[in-house]
């Protein structure tokens, strides 16, 4: 019996007693004494001890594979394969993803020269985990180990169909290579080429190499050319890599080929950007100097300035100052044929973005490369290349220039080739509209008087930019000229109802204008009235009333007169107090010219007062900024319609009595005196 039940002064936690525990499992226990076994019942009981030990550790925990490979090993080295089999199995029931498991299943067999069942366990590891490539890589060199060359290539076809990495494509290329199997070992590298093509979403230009290298290594030089030539074809000008193009220079290098590697080095410095071919140049270079023929020779002894641009221009292609200074020289003091070649080399350094900006200064090449044809070569048949040559170049779908296609078209005219000149500039807003071309278009017709085309023209460029007054105005006073006045009509009213116009203020003054052109002063009142429901600006007010004031009839001062007072009405609610006083300014110069004494006094009083006012200012964070003065109007009319103004104005009138009787009570004898008067 516990006489002490009160707690101890020390307690004791769960969480202690269980790291005690743990530290004690870490303490070295004694190694157990050597065992000798001198006959079989103490072998068989030592046997059955160390069973009941692996299988109580995986009865504790069955997911923990070492166990399982513990046991199958300790069964192996006492060379029970049929029980270390059946451990590994029952292991594979309880984890058959184990990457381990199936290996030391299939080394243990192989260890045991059980081959047709390593092939079995090999099969199964591949058909349940096709991915992982440890097992086709183990598969595959030992069934070429066992000389089964057949059975080695059937699994690598097994596994090149499930699309594997690179490198296990070309461990079956080296297969059928150890066994002299050449034209396998194209197919093979055929297939991949394929699946690169097909599945890899950027295929890496090392493959296409090594493919063309092969073919090289066994002397089939054509194969290799046509491997290069397919490679560059399929990376095309997007993707491509200064690399490919070395590899393949080296290739026609070697085979004596110095043209064909000039014109690979050129079309890639062409091509490439600068910064990503410094090996391309480095190599061009080397080449040059070894296999270098007059023309290359010939850029070294040149004067000191024509090889600084030669330099500029060869270091960065798309440096397009320098080739227009390159140009100048080469014009001053060299043959046609020389100027022909720098102008075909600069226009080659197509601009690697089909961006706009970056074609800018590029487009002036050809137009200087057609103007010199023309002008100083005297050649229309190559100017008209040059210009053809260059619109196939532009990229119409993103981008164009309208002034290349009507400079081609001026040329064909000075050329007396109208039908050519029309082509062009049909092809051109066909291809891609622009405002500059069709008022260039419609310009040319005007000057050949073709009124029926200029009329196509005006609707196809109004379908293509409904929003542009100016079209409409052109296209209105064309047919105003050739004296069709409802077709001019007509077209203003199309004009005016479209939802969005660039400048309607420009559209309706035309209109107007046009219609007072025609005397159609009842029609024009109508316009001005239409306007005003879009729009209340004070303008349009001023202007409404000076053509009543100029509509020459008898009425006129009485209709302007009406105008300014509708005018005045609508802008009562005008919060732009500035065109109030416009309007009414505009009303009181008109009533000074032609109104009577009652109009002018009616107007002066309509005229606002203008007085000082003073508002808080802000700053942008919210802080006090001080404060402004400034002006502020105030109608007569306002003051009538508002009842704090009027109440104010009658306290100022009432101090202002008050005032006036004080005064009179400070002095008695004036009163006296006013009153005997």
């Amino acid at each position: 019996q516990v006489k002490n039940k009160a707690p101890a002064e020390v307690q004791i936690t769960a969480e202690q007693l269980l790291r005690e525990a743990k530290e004690r499992e870490l303490e070295l226990l004694p190694p157990p004494p050597q065992q000798k076994i001198t006959d079989v019942e103490e072998l068989n009981d030592y046997k059955l001890r160390k069973r009941k030990t692996f299988e109580d550790n995986i009865r504790k925990n069955r997911t923990v594979i070492s166990n399982w490979i513990k046991y199958a090993q300790w069964e192996e080295s006492l060379k029970e394969i049929q029980r270390a089999r059946s451990i590994y199995e029952r292991a594979l029931d309880v984890d058959y993803r184990n990457v381990t498991l199936w290996l030391k299943y299939a080394e243990m067999e192989m260890k045991n020269r059980q081959v047709n069942h390593a092939r079995n366990i090999w099969d199964r590891a591949i058909t349940t985990l096709p991915r992982v490539n440890q097992f086709w890589y183990k598969y595959t060199y030992m069934e070429e180990m066992l000389g089964n060359v057949a059975g080695s290539r059937q699994v690598f076809e097994r596994w090149m169909e499930w699309q594997p990495e690179e490198q296990a494509w070309h461990s079956y290329i080296n297969f059928e290579l150890r066994y002299k199997e050449v034209d396998r070992a194209r197919s093979i590298y055929e297939r991949y080429i394929l699946f690169s093509a097909l599945v890899i979403v950027h295929p890496d230009v090392k493959n296409w190499i090594k493919y063309a290298r092969f073919e090289e290594k066994h002397s089939y030089f054509a194969h290799a050319r046509k491997v290069y030539e397919r490679a560059v074809e399929f990376f095309g000008e997007e993707h491509m890599d200064e690399h490919l193009y070395v590899a393949f220079a080296k290739f026609e290098e070697n085979q004596k080929e110095f043209e064909r590697v000039r014109v690979i080095y050129k079309y890639a410095l062409d091509r490439i950007p600068k910064q990503d071919a410094q090996n391309l140049f480095k190599n061009y270079t080397i080449f040059e100097k070894k296999f270098g023929d007059r023309r290359g020779i010939e850029d070294i002894i040149v004067s000191k300035r024509r090889f600084q641009y030669e330099e500029e221009v060869k270091a960065n292609p798309h440096n397009y100052d320098a080739w227009f200074d390159y140009l100048r020289l080469v014009e001053s003091d060299a043959d046609a044929a020389t100027v022909r070649e720098v102008y075909e080399r600069a226009i080659a350094n197509v601009p690697p973005i089909q961006e706009k900006r970056h074609w800018k200064r590029y487009i002036y090449l050809w137009i200087n490369y057609a103007l010199y044809e023309e002008l100083e070569a005297k050649a229309s048949k190559r100017t008209r290349q040059v210009y053809q040559a260059c619109i196939e170049l532009l990229p119409h779908k993103k981008f164009t220039f309208a002034k290349m296609w009507l400079l081609y078209a001026q040329f064909e005219i000075r050329q007396k080739n109208l039908p050519l000149a029309r082509r062009a500039l049909g092809t051109s807003i066909g291809k891609c509209p622009k405002n500059k071309l069709f008022k260039g278009y419609i310009e040319l017709e005007l000057q050949l008087r073709e009124f029926d085309r200029c009329r196509k023209l005006y609707e196809k460029f109004l379908e293509f930019a409904p929003e542009n007054c100016t079209s409409w105005i052109k296209f209105a006073e064309l047919e105003t000229i050739l004296g069709d006045i409802d077709r001019a009509r007509a077209i203003y009213e199309l004009a005016i109802g479209q939802p969005r116009l660039d400048m309607p203020e420009v559209l309706w003054k035309s209109y107007i204008d046009f219609e007072i052109e025609q005397e159609e002063y009842e029609k024009t009142r109508n316009l001005y009235r239409r306007l005003l429901q879009r729009t209340q600006h004070v303008k349009v007010w001023i202007s409404f009333a000076q053509f009543e004031l100029s509509a020459g009839r008898e009425e006129r001062l009485q209709r302007c007169r009406q105008v300014y007072e509708e005018a005045n009405k609508a802008m009562r609610s005008c919060e732009e107090k500035e065109e109030r006083v416009m309007l009414l300014e505009s009303w009181r110069s008109f009533e000074e010219e032609f109104g009577s004494d009652t109009t002018k006094e009616r107007i002066d009083k309509l005229m606002p007062e203008k007085i000082k006012k003073r508002r808080k200012l802000q700053a942008e964070d919210g802080s006090d900024a001080g404060w402004e003065e400034y002006y502020d109007y105030i109608f007569p009319e306002d003051t009538a319609n508002q009842p704090n103004l009027k109440l104010l104005a009658m306290a100022k009138l009432w101090k202002k009595q008050q005032q006036e009787s004080e005064a009179a009570a400070m002095d008695p004898d004036k009163d006296i005196d006013e009153s005997q008067t």
